[in-house]
């Protein structure tokens, strides 16, 4: 697992695994073998650097990008919705950064993640083990609706279904046969026709509780003049639709 070394005067951090060098302007820094969180590293020029432990938006922040990682707070929605916990296992398609399979990994869940790229998915393998959480996801390079069969077939089926496809439609159409009773589904759709699209299909096969959720959020700027939601930034992220199994 890697660690987070901070320079909190040069606002400066660096996702280093141990053992690991790192060369910059600020000297040469040797990382132990064993870093502790809260430990003070120097470089060969006496700068400090202060290891923090790698927690989940350090993995939005840090993780080698192959498009738009899905923002944290989509992930808390998902979570808090799904209740997802230690020891469920978990199907998502769309991997991606991979920054939701790490999250919910690191939660205690195992995670079985499909991604079409064969590229981004060797990116999304090399970002799990950054997390510490290579054991607990596999990364399957292809399309989810190829398996579907025999995923349906497994010995136990999933506790949650994760969704950021464009056909995740498809793989709504069979989410009774891939979760067990009272297992939720969660697509995220960038655009409202797709959004439709997954709902629709799971009120089609039965799904309980199905609903649609646009996630806005703004920052207050706080200053001396007043206080008032920022102008800057992107409110919208998306449309996050979930689903129970009965």
């Amino acid at each position: 697992m890697s660690f987070l070394f901070i320079h909190e005067t040069e606002d400066r951090e660096y996702l280093l695994a141990p053992g690991e060098t790192l060369e910059t302007d600020l000297g040469v820094l040797e990382v132990p073998d064993d870093p502790t969180p809260g430990e003070v590293v120097e470089t060969h020029l006496g700068e400090p650097f202060t290891v923090r432990a790698l927690r989940g938006p350090d993995l939005f922040n840090h993780l080698e990008r192959t498009g738009a990682p899905m923002m944290p707070r989509d992930i808390g929605i998902v979570v808090g919705k799904t209740g997802i916990q230690s020891g469920d296992r978990v199907l998502d398609a769309g991997t991606g950064t991979g920054v939701l399979s790490a999250y919910l990994a690191r939660m205690g869940a195992t995670v079985t993640t499909y991604e079409r790229d064969a590229d981004f998915a060797d990116v999304a393998r090399e970002n799990m083990a950054l997390a510490g959480v290579a054991d607990s996801v596999a990364v399957r390079t292809g399309d989810v609706t190829d398996d579907i069969d025999d995923l349906a077939d497994a010995e136990r089926g999933f506790d949650v279904l994760t969704l950021d496809t464009g056909d995740a439609a498809s793989v709504v159409e069979r989410a009774p046969d891939l979760l067990v009773p009272g297992g939720f589904l969660a697509v995220y759709s960038p655009f409202v026709e797709q959004a439709r699209e997954a709902i629709q299909t799971a009120r089609e096969v039965e799904l309980r509780e199905a609903e649609t959720l646009e996630t806005i959020q703004r920052e207050l700027d706080v200053s001396d003049r007043g206080t008032r939601p920022s102008t800057r930034g992107v409110g919208h992220t998306g449309y996050l639709t979930f689903a129970r199994r009965p």
